[in-house]
């Protein structure tokens, strides 16, 4: 694990409910999110889903980037396969106990 990856900041929400971003259609994420080239995630492509929240979930500045990218009830769907920095993870199925269930149970 890399030096940055531990001393990252990761935004965590309060509650899963909060997070009441589109679960359909089409979505580009702001720069700050991904700064890659150009992309446009479809939320009906399960591997777009996966690959749009672990970008969110790895690069969220505040709960507000959380909220409006992120669905709870999918992201604890994906929450099993999502690859993301073992802190973020931590951070996150310490806050939400179940996420860590979902994880263990698949």
């Amino acid at each position: 694990m890399s030096r940055y990856a531990e001393a990252k900041p990761y935004a965590v929400p309060d509650i899963l409910s909060e997070l009441t971003g589109p679960v359909h259609g089409l979505v580009r994420l702001p720069r700050h999110l991904d700064w890659g080239p150009a992309y446009t995630y479809d939320l009906n492509d399960d591997a777009d889903l996966a690959v749009m929240y672990e970008r969110v979930v790895r690069e969220a500045q505040s709960a507000a980037d959380l909220r409006d990218h992120l669905d709870g009830a999918i992201l604890q769907r994906l929450w099993p396969q999502l690859i993301i920095p073992v802190p973020a993870r931590a951070r996150w199925e310490q806050r939400f106990p179940q996420l860590r269930r979902q994880a263990t149970a698949t």
